[in-house]
C-alpha cells in the first residue's frame, strides 16, 4: 500500500468495559444468552450493574480493542467514537491515547453518558454483553474527521454502529470518503443478533463497499441464511476483495477470488476470557495488510494477538504484541 499518514483508522462505539465472573445460574435468572450482546437502556444497566460481582473497568468497543491491537504492533492507528464530558469518557480518553492511538473527537457538553458494556465471564470463558450505548448513539456525519479517514490506509468500521440510524449514515459517507481518497474499507459484523436486524444492509454493503470483511462462522451463516459454515464460505467468495472468517479453536478462513486459506489457532496455555477475541485478531490482520505481509501471516498475526488477548482478563493486550510477534519470527 502506498504511504499513509495512518495503518488504520477505526470508527466505533467508545465504550468502557466493566467486566466481572458470574456463573450459569446468574445468567439463567436473568434470562441472559451466554456468549451473546444485548442493547440496555440506562436503567436496566444500573440494576445489572448492583448485582454483578466485583468487576474491572478497562477501555473498551469492539473497533477500538482492534486499533488498540494495531498499535500495540507498532501500526499507526486512529480512532473516532463518540464520548461524554463525563469521568467515563476521561477514561475512554486517556486509555485509548495511552495505548497510542490518534484520538481528537470533542466530547460532547450535553445529551447521553459516555457508553459501558456490562461483561458477564462465565467458567468456560464465553462472555455475555450487555451494552448502554449512551452518546454512541449520537454519533453523525459532524463526528466525521474527512482528513483523518483520507490519511488512513484502511477505515475499519463497526457493525453495531448500524443500530442507530444517524450512525448508519455517517458509516456509509466513511467509506466513500476512504474510497474517493484511493483507499480501503473493512468491516466488522459485530454479532449475529446485528447481523439479523441488518442483513440485506450489510449485504448489500460487503458487495458494493467493502474491501476487508470480518466475521465469526455465526456470523457469516447469518448473513447468508445457511446453516453450514462452507457454503456461507462460498458464498461470500467473490463478494468482497477479502473475507476472513474466525472459527475460535478451530482457526480461520481467509476467502479471496484466488481461493481459501486456512489459518491454525495459536496456542494457548489456558483460555480466561474470550472477551475482544475477534477485535485482536482483526487488528492483527489489519496490521499486515497494510505492511503488505502475505495473507497467511497476517492471519497468524491474528492469531497472535487473538491468543494473547484470550489468556487473560480483558480486550486490551496486556504484553506487547510487537514483541511476541517479534519472537514467533512474524515481525
Amino acid at each position: 500500500m502506498t504511504r499513509t499518514d495512518h495503518d488504520v483508522l477505526g470508527i466505533g462505539n467508545a465504550i468502557v468495559d466493566v467486566i466481572a465472573h458470574a456463573d450459569d445460574a446468574f445468567l439463567e435468572r436473568r434470562s441472559l444468552v451466554k456468549g451473546t450482546m444485548r442493547i440496555v437502556g440506562a436503567a436496566d444497566a444500573d440494576l445489572l450493574y448492583g448485582e454483578m460481582g466485583p468487576g474491572v473497568e478497562m477501555s473498551g468497543g469492539s473497533v477500538a480493542n482492534t486499533v488498540a491491537g494495531v498499535a500495540s504492533f507498532g501500526g499507526r492507528a486512529a480512532y473516532i467514537g463518540r464520548i461524554r464530558d463525563d469521568l467515563l469518557g476521561r477514561v475512554f480518553r486517556h486509555d485509548i491515547t495511552a495505548a497510542g492511538v490518534t484520538y481528537r473527537v470533542p466530547a460532547a457538553s450535553e445529551g447521553p453518558g459516555t457508553a459501558r458494556c456490562l461483561i458477564l465471564v462465565t467458567p468456560d470463558a464465553q462472555r455475555t454483553m450487555n451494552t448502554y450505548l449512551g452518546a454512541c448513539v449520537e454519533l453523525g456525519r459532524e463526528d466525521l474527521d474527512r482528513a483523518l479517514i483520507e490519511s488512513a490506509a484502511i477505515t475499519y468500521l463497526e457493525g453495531y454502529l448500524f443500530d442507530p440510524p444517524k450512525a448508519k449514515a455517517a458509516l456509509r459517507e466513511a467509506a466513500e470518503i476512504a474510497h474517493a481518497a484511493g483507499r480501503k474499507v473493512s468491516l466488522s459484523l459485530s454479532d449475529p443478533f446485528c447481523v439479523e436486524r441488518h442483513r440485506a444492509d450489510f449485504r448489500a454493503l460487503v458487495e458494493d463497499q467493502i474491501d476487508v470483511l470480518f466475521a465469526n462462522e455465526i456470523e457469516i451463516c447469518s448473513l447468508y441464511e445457511t446453516e453450514d459454515f462452507e457454503t456461507a464460505a462460498r458464498a461470500v467468495r467473490g463478494h468482497c476483495e477479502i473475507a476472513v472468517l474466525t472459527r475460535s479453536a478451530k482457526g480461520s478462513l481467509v476467502v479471496t477470488a484466488d481461493g481459501i486459506l486456512e489459518i491454525a489457532a495459536a496456542p494457548v496455555e489456558r483460555v480466561v476470557d474470550t472477551t475482544g477475541a475477534g477485535d485482536l485478531y482483526a487488528s492483527g490482520f489489519l496490521h499486515g495488510l497494510t505492511q503488505g505481509r502475505p495473507l497467511e501471516t497476517c492471519g497468524r498475526l491474528g492469531s497472535l494477538a487473538a491468543a494473547e488477548i484470550i489468556g487473560h482478563v480483558g480486550a486490551r493486550p496486556e504484553a506487547s504484541l510487537k514483541e511476541l510477534a517479534q519472537r514467533a519470527g512474524l515481525a
